[in-house]
């Protein structure tokens, strides 16, 4: 996995008014942490961070954060991201200090590929139940994203866990048994009638009914 460069500013003042100033100023507040190193509040610059997190490696990339101020730049991994509720933008990350000979815990995008059986032939639709796995590794062996091959799901059949292929350094932490995509027959949504509707349906009948009694007084 390649590693990429951030630059970081120490940060003296705190709060959560300086949090907003900061961010109206197209900085992300941060903590780095870890290795017996002290908690050390930074800044990150908003559009580098973004380029930061959005390689081939995601949220998982090897950063060398390099403070303004130290002589060497901690390699580190982002985690505990916050965003904006409404705009998605991030609004604090803490930036945890790692090692290369020592396994960490990362989340990994799946990618499923093919068109499964029960979809083609059965009319099937593909329920995707996560979208991630949890796993520990090396930092340099964590990868991209983990391919699952879907092609041969039929209808009421699934994939779990223990079906993902074996990576060499990777080690899968969710449990086994735990389903990640299936193929379900869609379900057939019955609306229940409204009280609006049953009334109006009573009136209309009662109106034909009484249309019909004065039709047969008339003859």
């Amino acid at each position: 996995m390649d590693q990429v460069s951030l630059r970081a500013n120490q940060r003296t003042e705190f709060g959560s008014r300086v949090g907003r100033r900061l961010r109206r100023a197209g900085s992300v507040p941060a903590v780095v942490y870890g290795h017996g190193l002290e908690p050390l509040s930074v800044a990150v610059d908003r559009r580098e961070l973004h380029a930061a997190l959005h390689t081939d490696a995601g949220s998982n990339a090897l950063i060398n954060l390099e403070v303004a101020g130290n002589s060497k730049p901690f390699l580190t991994v982002a985690r505990e991201v916050q965003r904006h509720p409404v705009r998605g933008d991030i609004s604090h990350l803490d930036f945890i200090s790692i090692t290369l000979d020592e396994e960490i815990h990362a989340e990994v995008a799946i990618e499923y590929t093919g068109l499964p059986i029960g979809v083609k032939r059965d009319a099937g639709i593909v329920e995707t139940i996560r979208t991630s796995v949890n796993i520990q590794a090396l930092p340099l062996d964590i990868p991209g994203h983990i391919t699952l091959d879907i092609s041969e799901l039929e209808v009421g059949s699934s994939l779990r866990v223990a079906d993902l292929p074996a990576i060499k350094g990777v080690t899968y932490l969710d449990e086994p048994e735990t389903n990640l995509v299936a193929v379900i027959i869609p379900r057939v949504i019955v609306e229940e009638p409204t009280a609006a509707a049953l009334e109006a349906a009573a009136l209309a009948e009662a109106a034909a009914a009484a249309g019909t009694a004065e039709t047969e007084e008339a003859d």
